[in-house]
C-alpha cells in the first residue's frame, strides 16, 4: 500500500506542476508581449506617446518650412536712390517756377522710349535680353545673408566633416538655401579637387559672363537714348518751322521740342546707366561669394585643419573691408 500510495503521491505532485506550467506560460507570454527597451520588438505604443510623436513632427516639418521658405526683402538703399533722384529733380523744376506739365510730352517720350526699346531689341539677342531683365528685377530684392553668415555656414561644415566625416553632411547640405552650396558641396564629395575646381570655375566663369552680357545691353540701351532724344527734338523743331510765322508758337515749341533730348539723357544717365553699373556690382559680389564657396569645399576635400579653414575663408571678408576706404 505505501508504494501505491507514493506512485500516488507522484501522480498528483506531476498533476500540480502541470497546473502550475500551465497558469505560468500565460504570463510569462504576457510579460514577453510586454514592450522592452532591451532588444526584441516593442510593444505597442500608447495612444498619448503616438500623439505627442506626431505634434513633434508637425512641429519640426513646420520649422522646416519656415527656414526654407524664401524672404523677399526690398533693397532699400536702392529704392532710397530713386527716391532721392525723384525729389532732386522735382525740386529744381520746381524752382525754375515752370509747371512740371510743361515737360509732359506725349510724343517726345513715344519716341525715346520706344526708339530705344527698338534699337534694343535689334542688337539685343532675345534670350539675353529676357534675362537682363530678369536680372533688373532681381535687382529690388535684397541678398538675403552676409558674408560673415556665409563664412560661419562653411565654417560649421568643415568642422563637422573633420570630426564625423563627410556622410555626415550630406543632410545638412541638402537642407541648405543656398543653391550654389548645394551643387558645390554635392559635386565635393563624389570628385577630386582638381575635378572640382575645374568644374566649378567654369561655372562662375559662365555666369560672370552672362552678367557683363546684361549690363552691356543696357549700357547699349543707355547709349541709344539720348541720341534718339536729339532725333525727338529735331522732329520738334521741323514742327516749329511749318509755324514760323507765328512767332509766340516758335517760342513755346522750341522749349517743348527739347523735352525730348531731356526725356533721352534723363533715360539713360538716370536709369538705364545706373542699373547697368548696379548689375556689375551685383555680379562681383556674386563671383566673389561664389569663389568663397569653392574655398570652403576644398578645405573639406583637402581636409584642412578648422583654424587654417578660418584664415582662407576670412580672407574674403578682409578684402572687402580694405576695398571700401578705396
Amino acid at each position: 500500500m505505501s508504494a501505491e500510495q507514493s506512485a500516488v503521491a507522484t501522480l498528483r505532485r506531476l498533476q500540480a506542476i502541470e497546473e502550475l506550467a500551465g497558469t505560468t506560460e500565460p504570463g510569462a507570454a504576457n510579460s514577453r508581449r510586454a514592450p522592452s527597451f532591451s532588444g526584441g520588438r516593442p510593444g505597442p505604443v500608447p495612444a498619448t506617446e503616438s500623439r505627442f510623436a506626431t505634434s513633434d513632427l508637425a512641429d519640426d516639418s513646420a520649422v522646416e518650412q519656415k527656414r526654407d521658405a524664401p524672404r523677399h526683402r526690398i533693397d532699400t538703399w536702392m529704392v532710397g536712390g530713386i527716391a532721392l533722384t525723384i525729389v532732386a529733380l522735382a525740386s529744381g523744376i520746381a524752382a525754375t517756377g515752370v509747371p512740371i506739365s510743361y515737360f509732359l510730352q506725349p510724343s517726345g517720350v513715344l519716341i525715346v522710349i520706344g526708339g530705344t526699346l527698338g534699337a534694343t531689341v535689334v542688337t539685343t539677342p532675345k534670350r539675353a535680353l529676357q534675362r537682363a531683365m530678369r536680372r533688373v528685377l532681381g535687382l529690388w530684392r535684397e541678398r538675403d545673408g552676409s558674408r560673415e553668415e556665409l563664412v560661419e555656414e562653411l565654417m560649421s561644415y568643415i568642422r563637422i566633416a573633420r570630426s564625423k566625416g563627410d556622410l555626415a553632411l550630406e543632410p545638412m547640405i541638402r537642407d541648405s538655401r543656398n543653391d550654389f552650396l548645394r551643387s558645390c558641396f554635392t559635386l565635393a564629395f563624389d570628385s577630386t579637387k582638381a575635378e572640382l575646381q575645374t568644374a566649378i570655375e567654369t561655372k562662375i566663369r559662365l555666369r560672370e559672363r552672362e552678367g557683363e552680357t546684361d549690363a552691356r545691353a543696357l549700357e547699349t540701351a543707355g547709349g541709344f537714348a539720348p541720341t534718339i532724344g536729339v532725333l525727338g527734338t529735331v522732329v520738334g523743331l521741323i514742327d516749329v518751322l511749318r509755324r514760323f510765322s507765328d512767332l509766340g508758337a516758335v517760342a513755346g515749341g522750341v522749349g517743348m521740342a527739347f523735352a525730348s533730348t531731356l526725356y533721352g539723357i534723363g533715360l539713360a544717365n538716370l536709369l538705364l546707366l545706373p542699373l547697368a553699373h548696379r548689375i556689375r556690382a551685383a555680379v562681383a559680389d556674386a563671383f566673389e561669394r561664389e569663389e568663397l564657396i569653392l574655398e570652403g569645399a576644398i578645405c573639406i576635400v583637402d581636409g584642412v585643419h578648422p583654424a587654417l579653414a578660418a584664415e582662407r575663408l576670412n580672407a574674403f571678408l578682409e578684402n572687402r573691408v580694405k576695398e571700401r576706404p578705396e
